[in-house]
């Protein structure tokens, strides 16, 4: 069988979208761009590990367990150098937050800009061994200050946040985008070697009809979270129960919940009181995705995005998707407060 579809002669590549952004924002340097340009060329270059990480023997344990106290996968610390490399050399950035390095990275002098990255090289990388979905996050903030770059550069809430997206390494690549105007998605055409936009403007569902999160838990779960469940699984108004979907991979079960609606929870717990994911590079980057395409996202007493950061490795609760659900949950989580 031969193609018959025709050559696409004016496509928008995600390149050209970003460019095109960039020259639309009034006193635009092109920074913002280049760095941009260089975290996709870090994701292409991860994507292609990733295809190739069994042929390669990238798979198995590096040795080392990072900061966060995840054992290190050899993919991990290659995704890891490609992506500090790959925004050093943009000449954009002067502070660098990685969930695989204890502090953070400061640009060398003669190759600093005014951005601050915070990103999750390879999220889901427990995952990396059996072939399921992974991704990379990344939060840019603008640094606020004229003082010598540092680590309280990075502290700085959600709210503050320029771009944010994620790449999904699933049956296919694909990144989706924000800055701040909506989220667009795009596919990478592993022919060209170029991310093609195939979603614009993408809306959440204002209510789904899945739920994700691991009930393995369910033994540490607070009162209000078992209800909610409860009413997910065994609805009172005679509607039919909510599906479960759960991956374990972060990109993967919030990108479902993006393209499907629906609920995604990873709230604190008995055994994680805090939550377990990390706020700078996992939380605040899908919250502030799920907020530009009309979700919610909150740690259960307040928006993601209004969290003010304490320390680099933070963690909170996040519970985000539909608004509809999340307001659910809010609403489970305000009765049992007012009864205790």
């Amino acid at each position: 069988m031969s193609d018959k579809t025709p050559f696409e002669t004016d496509m928008l590549t995600l390149t050209r979208f970003v460019m095109e952004k960039g020259r639309r924002v009034k006193g635009a340097t092109g920074e913002l761009t280049q760095l941009l340009n260089s975290m996709l060329t870090a994701i292409k270059a991860i994507s292609s590990a990733v295809r190739k990480a069994g042929l390669a023997h990238m798979f198995g344990i590096a040795g080392t367990v990072n900061v966060t106290g995840d054992e290190v996968k050899k993919l991990d610390v290659l995704s890891n150098s490609l992506v500090i490399n790959m925004l050093q050399s943009s000449y954009s950035t002067c502070v660098l937050v990685t969930e695989e390095n204890k502090e953070a990275i400061l640009t060398p002098k003669d190759k600093r800009g005014k951005y601050v990255v915070c990103f999750d090289p390879l999220d889901g990388s427990s995952n990396i061994d059996c072939l399921a979905p992974i991704g990379t996050i990344f939060a840019i903030y603008k640094k606020e200050t004229d003082e010598e770059p540092s680590e309280k550069d990075a502290l700085q809430p959600g709210r503050n946040i320029v771009a944010a997206g994620y790449a999904l390494y699933g049956s296919a690549t694909l990144v989706a985008l924000s800055t701040g105007q909506g989220v667009d998605c795009f596919m990478l055409d592993p022919a060209l070697g170029e991310f093609i936009l195939v979603d614009r403007d993408v809306k959440i569902k204002k209510k789904g009809k899945v739920y994700s999160l691991n009930e393995g838990y369910a033994k540490y779960f607070d009162p209000a979270m078992t209800e909610y469940l409860q009413k997910k699984k065994f609805p009172e108004d005679g509607s039919s129960p909510y599906g479960a979907r759960y991956v374990g991979s972060m990109v993967a079960d919030v990108h479902r919940t993006l393209m499907y609606g629906g609920i995604f929870m990873y709230p604190a717990n008995q055994k994680s009181p805090k939550g377990k994911l990390r706020l700078l590079y996992e939380c605040n980057p899908m919250a502030f995705i799920i907020e530009q395409a009309g979700g919610m996202a909150t740690t259960g007493t307040e928006a993601v995005l209004d969290v003010k950061p304490e320390s680099i490795h933070q963690r909170v609760p996040l519970i985000l998707g539909s608004p509809d659900d999340v307001q659910e949950y809010l609403a489970c989580v305000q009765k049992h407060q007012k009864s205790s």
